[in-house]
């Protein structure tokens, strides 16, 4: 199973790219993860860009109305996936509507607006909690 996040927009803060990167070093130990990032350029062009990129895989959707996980029930979520899985992660402005029927799954990280940098820093963390838990590491209290 491939792993890819698909994101709009780079990231500009120091402090996010350190914590991104970080995580995706951990996450190398359990699975491939691959980032693509997609030019901040206007929810239509990014739509096309982002469903280019897709395929056949398991797509999932990160947006405020999205169904919300614990990170047992992720975890869960990402062992039963047998399929290549994307996730995807708009920019400031959101995604697309084109881009959310796309999608097997709308997930939420937080019923609360987080700027969508430190979504990326978070959904990362999750996704290696959830290898951790997986593999029942003590990473997971």
């Amino acid at each position: 199973m491939r792993t890819k996040l698909i994101v709009v927009g780079k990231l500009k803060e120091a402090h996010y790219k350190e914590a991104c990167q970080e995580y995706l070093k951990r996450l190398q130990k359990y699975a491939s993860v691959e980032v693509i990032e997609i030019k901040d350029e206007g929810k239509e062009k990014e739509a096309e860009k982002i469903l280019a990129k897709c395929n056949n895989a398991f797509v999932v959707v990160l947006t405020e109305e999205g169904k919300q996980f614990t990170s047992l029930q992720f975890a869960s979520f990402i062992q039963k996936r047998e399929s290549d899985i994307v996730f995807i992660l708009g920019g400031p402005y959101g995604l697309s509507d084109q881009v959310k029927k796309k999608a097997n799954l709308l997930l939420s990280l937080s019923a609360m607006t987080l700027p969508h940098e430190l979504c990326r820093v978070v959904f990362l963390e999750q996704l290696y909690r959830a290898y951790t838990i997986l593999k029942n590491e003590k990473y997971h209290h």
